[in-house]
């Protein structure tokens, strides 16, 4: 456990109000993202779109992760981590909600690339908050802020068609609308509870010097590519699944499956509580749940029924504790000035590979006709998730 210098353990119950704060804004940072992945075969027939175009539908928010992390760290040292994470959740809300107006598929991906420009600048604000508010309970910390992500993630899944696109005459359009009005909502609550927090919390999230990645650091490329595998799971596997069962006839388990890769995180979400802070620094996260997501994700293509959703879940469950064991790095390895800097270096590497993976996936599947070769980079990507999580173990906080 990380206590900051000069800050003596504050009891559990002290810090709720923190942990509820990190809890939503990482919500806010999922939910616009994925209101898409369930409705891709709607929009796939009604705006006519290849599967490459619909992996760039999917990649773009990605790209902005990639190329807005650095911006969101000046943004940090010049407004602060609050600031910063208030307008990103504004942005990301007000464009996801801007996709059901689009009249092609070029209007669509620039609303796309808005909103990921909007989750993407709260990115390196997050991790710097975790540091600042509950320093002495950053393994905590950072599986609270995953947590909400996951709940952020499973929130439309699971409701785009069990409740939302029953209300709205099955059109995809108002169904990204609807799901636009928890962001809004997030963004208000965020709005109102800075002023309401302890001035120790409040002073923490002022503006620091420095803001550009260390690119010379190991550590940012180690941790760059190893979240980057992480996420291009998550990511290609929620692109290329409702496309591949609609491709073979299945069309029926679309939901189901969606639905488990993401109950398969939830079902991470006691695990990685009771965890978190065992989590940390070990090796053991990345050796058991890997080799698990390789599994998944490779058996995918050859099974049906009941099997598919196993393996859904599987995949959902192994991707989220690798997530929160990866995302808990940049707040416990660096110096508490620089965890905006080094998150952002780690998120730009990360997504600037990872949004060419749900391309890639769809161009093999349209340059050979075989949908199962669209597994083919997820399978690369577990592999390297195992080896490099691995390596991360050796390294050490700085002093």
């Amino acid at each position: 456990m990380t206590i900051a210098p000069g800050r003596a353990a504050r009891p559990l119950t002290s810090l709720l109000p923190l942990f509820a704060l990190l809890g939503v804004a990482a919500m806010a940072m999922r939910i616009p993202i994925l209101a898409v992945p369930p409705v891709l075969p709607l929009i796939h027939d009604d705006l006519h779109m290849s599967e490459a175009e619909i992996g760039a539908l999917v990649g773009l928010p990605l790209a902005l992760f990639a190329l807005a992390a650095v911006p969101g760290s000046l943004l940090v040292a010049r407004f602060g981590a609050y600031t910063t994470l208030v307008v990103g959740a504004l942005i990301a809300a007000l464009a996801s909600g801007a996709r059901g107006l689009a009249i092609g598929a070029w209007s669509l991906y620039l609303a796309s690339v808005i909103t990921g420009f909007g989750v993407a600048i709260m990115q390196p604000a997050l991790p710097r908050l975790v540091r600042e508010w509950v320093p002495e309970r950053i393994g905590l910390g950072t599986a609270v802020v995953t947590n909400g992500m996951l709940l952020g993630a499973l929130t439309p899944i699971a409701l785009t068609y069990t409740l939302v696109m029953p209300l709205v005459a099955n059109s995809w359009r108002i169904n990204v609308v609807v799901w636009a009005a928890p962001g809004l909502l997030i963004t208000i609550i965020l709005a109102t509870a800075f002023p309401l927090l302890p001035r120790a919390e409040r002073a923490a999230s002022k503006a620091p010097d420095r803001w550009w990645p260390d690119w010379k650091s190991p550590l940012i490329w180690m941790l760059g590519f190893t979240f980057g595998c992480n996420n291009s799971i998550y990511y290609a596997s929620s692109s290329v699944l409702p496309e591949f069962l609609n491709h073979t006839g299945r069309s029926h388990l679309i939901s189901g499956a969606l639905l488990w890769l993401n109950l398969g995180q939830i079902a991470a979400l006691i695990l990685m509580l009771w965890l978190a802070d065992r989590m940390l620094h070990r090796a053991w996260p990345f050796l058991l749940f890997g080799p698990m997501a390789i599994v998944g994700v490779a058996a995918m293509p050859f099974i049906d029924g009941v099997w598919m959703i196993v393996a859904a879940a599987v995949v959902g469950l192994a991707s989220a504790v690798t997530f929160a064991a990866t995302l808990a790095l940049p707040p416990s390895l660096s110096r508490p000035d620089d965890v905006h800097r080094t998150a952002a270096g780690m998120f730009t590497i990360a997504y600037a590979g990872a949004v060419f993976i749900p391309i890639i996936c769809g161009g093999l599947w349209d340059l050979s006709g075989l949908a199962r070769l669209a597994f083919l980079p997820i399978i690369v990507c577990s592999v390297g998730l195992t080896v490099l999580g691995a390596r991360l173990s050796r390294y050490r906080p700085s002093a």
